[in-house]
């Protein structure tokens, strides 16, 4: 097929406005899928997409549409809409040129609506606006294409409105696609490059590579090779998706397709690289895209110490899968060998927890989640701490940097009181107000990482009662009055209980994670001080009281003295075991020093 007759797009939008569906009516309408194969959300093929109704992957498929007397071939990626993925948005985005901009007509633009609107027109994508769910009883559709004029200054008729539930629009979407869409530029008579835009691993197959064609075509039997892992390869298969992989002879310029090469290694395939002739020289990269950089931590650990090598296969399989998410090992005196593993944000978190815990069968404790923090030193070395047992002695430290980030809220007016108090208690700087429409705004501010990926999206929609939405982005490091907080137990300093904080509220969150740890550690035959202290300050101290024996019970009246004489005893007695005993801290406590914080901040 000829390249004028290739159109390669994507569907970005906030999440729940109907991306999937939309997918669904496009695979219907041009027959990719019979309607005896047809379910909901055909390319969220992942369980746990289907359970929470999200993308988590991004997902291509190849379709053909007859229009104007010719055959056209649209290479459409479903992308995800959380911000956690936006990663695997952005690899989408390198391999299209268009991209519908879909908007849900009773929620009307949300924030990740026009985060994602962003990273399109900095890809240099052709933005088609479409106002989806117009059978909607509270559809709002003129309120909405006053949005959507005011955020894009497009024409009002250059806005499609669809209903992906029961299919009405989708034919003026194909008409946009193939008419405001323009074709892949890409030369054919040049010599091959493909950029890598995602990975798979098939426990049978080895890696299966997905690429877009931008020079150039590869067929089955070339020797390939990546420039940056310079591996050197034989086709044995590839093809496209639809949806389900479908194998062809070749794949030609501005085509999206697979490989298929016997790659058994997981290093071996970097996700952005170039795919070009094993004898090719002088061939220029691709532009790929800003690799994902993990900014929450936390450690993952078997329950069973015995499969610490079943976790590891676990999480090089998965890394093969999501590109974002990192791991290296690491120990805990409280929960043995573990893995201290990096993610994009909790939910991110959550769903690479639950997909080992599915995908592999291992029952894994985690510990509280941190951000990343930056170091200058008095030799000014830049160090990163991803926890914070990794910080030098506060003597060398000259300065304590922490990651920012840039938030854009969108809520209803009568809110606005609510969420700046909000943002205000969690450190943030107003930066600016927009007025979207008469009842919606657009709140800017500049707010620290580690106040944002807690609960602050909980308590925005509480905020909100529902409405209100966010979205975020990394604006760097800046330095900031922080200090590490440490948590003794018994006199001895815990790593795992030990975190971050503003000096301002170190006092706070110390009393708030001792009283819930009181709680949450059982009492002992001794007493176990503990204590919250920043340097060698401490700033606060509970006592959990120790179980004590009645040695009175014997002694019925008699002489007092004999009394005290056995209460002395037993108190000797407790001093030695206090010196040899070891306190007992239950996993639960771990995980309330999260909650702790949280809990106490919303008392505020």
């Amino acid at each position: 097929m000829k390249i004028e007759n290739t159109r390669n797009f994507c569907i970005i939008a906030h999440i729940d406005h109907g991306k999937s569906t939309l997918a669904d009516r496009l695979l219907e309408r041009t027959g990719a899928v019979s309607r005896r194969q047809l379910v909901e959300q055909v390319l969220d093929s992942m369980d746990l997409e289907r359970e929470r109704g999200i993308t988590i992957k991004a997902k291509a498929v190849t379709i053909f549409h007859e229009a104007d007397g010719r055959r056209y071939k649209l290479n459409l990626i479903d992308t995800p809409g959380h911000v956690d993925f936006s990663y695997e948005v952005s690899r989408s985005l390198a391999a299209c040129e268009g991209a519908l901009l879909l908007v849900d007509a009773a929620q009307g633009i949300q924030a990740q609506t026009v985060a994602n609107l962003y990273l399109a027109m900095e890809a240099g994508l052709e933005v088609i606006p479409v106002i989806n769910k117009i059978d909607l009883a509270s559809a709002r559709i003129d309120e909405v294409k006053d949005e959507i004029v005011h955020l894009l200054g497009v024409d009002y008729d250059e806005i499609v409105c669809v209903s992906a539930k029961d299919g009405r629009g989708v034919d003026e979407i194909f008409d946009a696609i193939i008419h405001r869409v323009p074709p892949p530029q890409g030369d054919a008579q040049s010599p091959t490059r493909a950029l890598i835009f995602d990975s798979v691993y098939d426990e049978f197959r080895g890696v299966i590579v997905y690429v877009r064609v931008v020079d150039g075509e590869i067929n089955k039997r070339d020797t390939i090779k990546m420039l940056g892992t310079v591996g050197v390869y034989e086709v044995l298969e590839l093809g496209t998706f639809r949806p389900n992989m479908t194998p062809t002879d070749s794949l030609a310029t501005g085509d999206v397709g697979y490989l298929i090469c016997n790659i058994k290694s997981l290093g071996d395939v970097r996700v952005g690289d170039t795919v070009v002739p094993a004898k090719a020289e002088g061939l220029e990269p691709l532009p790929g895209y800003e690799e994902p950089l993990p900014m929450v931590y936390c450690g993952l650990y078997p329950v069973n110490n015995a499969e610490v090598a079943n976790l590891r296969a676990a999480l090089e399989k998965l890394q093969l899968n999501d590109s974002a998410f990192t791991f290296s090992p690491e120990s805990s005196e409280a929960l043995g060998f573990g893995f201290r593993c990096g993610f994009l944000g909790l939910l991110h978190m959550e769903i690479v927890q639950e997909r080992l815990e599915r995908e592999s069968n291992i029952d894994i404790v985690q510990t509280a989640p941190n951000v990343t923090y930056e170091i200058l030193t008095d030799e000014n070395e830049v160090l990163r701490i991803e926890r914070p047992s990794d910080l030098p002695e506060p003597h060398k430290i000259r300065e304590f940097r922490e990651p920012f980030a840039k938030v854009s809220l969108i809520v209803p007016a009568e809110f606005i009181g609510n969420i700046m108090s909000l943002a205000d208690e969690r450190h943030g700087k107003y930066i600016s107000i927009e007025y979207l429409g008469p009842q919606r705004v657009l709140l800017m501010y500049d707010m620290p990482l580690s106040e944002i990926i807690f609960d602050f999206y909980d308590n925005l929609k509480s905020g909100t009662r529902g409405y209100g939405t966010m979205d975020y982005e990394i604006t760097g490091y800046r330095p900031e009055r922080l200090v590490k907080l440490d948590i003794l137990v018994g006199g001895i300093a815990v790593d795992a209980l030990s975190q971050i904080t503003h000096i301002d509220d170190s006092e706070r969150k110390g009393r708030a994670i001792i009283s819930k740890l009181k709680k949450e550690i059982p009492r002992h035959l001794f007493q176990v001080p503990l204590q919250a202290a920043t340097g060698s300050k401490v700033i606060a101290r509970e006592n959990i009281s120790p179980l004590r024996k009645n040695v009175l019970a014997k002694c019925y009246g008699g002489d007092v003295s004999r009394k005290r004489k056995l209460l002395e005893k037993q108190k000797a007695g407790k001093k030695r075991m206090k010196r040899v005993g070891n306190v007992e801290i239950p996993q639960s406590a771990f995980m309330s020093v999260l909650n702790a914080g949280r809990e106490d901040q919303n008392k505020k």
